[in-house]
């Protein structure tokens, strides 16, 4: 089992920033693809951003330019850094991680919200 706590969230106004935290834990013996998705209300869950284990990042066209993932291998962290927010980006936050043995892993989720 592989837990995934994120922290950061918040409200913050459009133009802002913020910076999301998520720490993986539990057993792993090769972490893989970590990344961030986020579901709007009345939306499906989307991909915001991904970076496998020494590949290139994958991004949304919405969040170019204005969101970077980056990951801390010796810490099994994974961090989003939001510039430029617009309200549209207001959505819960979901980390995920691919790792060996237990495959796809969720956190809870962090609400992030960008008033205007």
């Amino acid at each position: 089992q592989v837990q995934l706590v994120e922290s950061g969230g918040g409200l913050v106004q459009a133009g802002g920033s913020l910076r999301l935290s998520c720490a993986a834990s539990g057993i792993i013996s090769r972490l893989n693809t970590m990344g961030w998705y986020r579901q709007a209300p009345g939306k499906q869950r989307e991909l915001v951003a991904v970076v496998p284990t020494g590949g290139s990042t994958n991004y949304a066209d919405s969040v170019k330019g204005r969101f970077t993932i980056s990951r801390d291998n010796a810490k099994n962290t994974v961090y989003l850094q939001m510039n430029s927010l617009k309200p549209e980006d207001t959505a819960v936050y979901y980390c995920y991680a691919n790792s060996r043995p237990s495959g796809d892993s969720w956190g809870k989720g962090t609400l992030v919200t960008v008033s205007s």
